[in-house]
């Protein structure tokens, strides 16, 4: 049997691939990763696949899974291929981001947040602990960077505020998010029939969210002109493909809004009657948002969010004679825990 696991392997590949990219200071990378994490069943695998041009139908991410895509330059130039990561389990598996954004592979990455629309109650948690978890480790990793290559570090908190222009009225008021960041808000064929104050709420929400933190945000659903623009934006982050500059800030249609477009004046302030913002105690704007936010779309439990279905009884990976093996052994191992529960009564009557 090999030594190593499937996932010591492809963490290897992932840094040898990352290095082989990032020698001396200020190289432009290559090849380009993006990173997909989000709402447990929000439509992550389907945007990929559609981005790929791949006709098959979406499986369930059980953790963390890759695919790649490549795309024609020209004649005789070799094609531009681009990573393509993905997160399952919604909040559930955040220790897993580590495996593919490292300190050699960080220069390549962009991230893409998909928002399950449909469940306003788990949008906030999922988006913030998501984001939370993901910032957390990039910072790390830039610091780890700035020890060994410090001229590239001092690129990337430079390139963090390229989407915002030097005389934008909003500049001192955002933290951009280390790499380049896009939210999409899926499910948008359900969203559009909710109450307008509740659609009013989360629009205002999601773009004040991506503002704050410099990044994209735009809604879709299994529309295929939605579907369209979402694929462009993946390939401009894949492939660096030129940006769209079309903007639509309409509750009412699906929300398009490029990175440094928005503003907190367009924006408005959060939802709430005047009387009632001096009632909610908040240290900062994101936090006043959270708690209004919170008090139309109350979270669920956190268990609820990090509970995740033990794949071992997952009726879509059943296989007869593992299944039944694991039953016997689950039944040797009852058996185990009684006959070793019998010896140590029997060992505390005898002492």
């Amino acid at each position: 049997m090999p030594s190593e696991t499937l996932w010591e392997i492809a963490k290897a590949e992932v840094e040898k691939r990352g290095s082989n990219g990032s020698e001396g200071d200020g190289v432009e990378i290559g090849e380009k990763s993006v990173f997909f994490i989000g709402s447990k069943n929000g439509g992550k695998t389907t945007i990929i696949l559609r981005c790929l041009d791949r006709d098959e139908p979406p499986k369930p991410t059980l953790a963390l899974e890759y695919t790649y895509g490549r795309r024609a330059k020209g004649h005789n130039i070799p094609k531009d291929i681009a990573h393509f990561w993905e997160l399952g389990g919604g909040t559930s598996l955040l220790d897993l981001i580590s495996i593919p954004i490292t300190r050699d592979t960080l220069r390549t990455f962009s991230i893409v947040l998909v928002l399950d629309l449909s469940k306003p109650n788990d949008l906030w948690p999922t988006m913030e602990n998501l984001l939370q978890a993901t910032k957390l480790h990039v910072d790390k990793m830039i610091m780890k960077l700035g020890k060994t290559n410090s001229k590239a570090a001092s690129e990337m908190r430079q390139k963090m505020w390229s989407n915002m222009q030097k005389d934008h009225p909003d500049r001192e008021l955002i933290d951009p998010f280390p790499i380049p960041l896009v939210i999409i808000g899926s499910k948008y064929d359900i969203f559009q029939d909710f109450d307008s104050e509740k659609r009013k709420v989360i629009c205002k929400t999601l773009r004040f969210v991506a503002h704050y933190y410099g990044a994209s945000l735009m809604f879709t659903s299994k529309s295929e002109a939605l579907l369209l623009k979402i694929r462009g934006v993946i390939n401009q982050l894949a492939f660096g493909i030129d940006k769209s500059k079309s903007i639509c800030v309409d509750q009412n249609k699906p929300l398009f809004i490029t990175a440094g477009l928005d503003s907190l004046s367009h924006i408005g302030s959060p939802p709430v009657p005047d009387n009632d913002i001096g009632k909610l105690h908040a240290h900062s704007p994101m936090e006043l948002w959270k708690k209004v936010y919170g008090k139309l779309f109350p979270p669920k439990s956190t268990n609820t969010l990090k509970d995740v279905k033990d794949p071992a009884k997952d009726p879509q990976y059943a296989e007869s004679e593992v299944d039944e093996m694991r039953i016997q052994k689950d039944q040797e191992l009852e058996q185990y825990k009684r006959s070793s529960s019998k010896s140590w009564k029997q060992t505390e009557l005898d002492s």
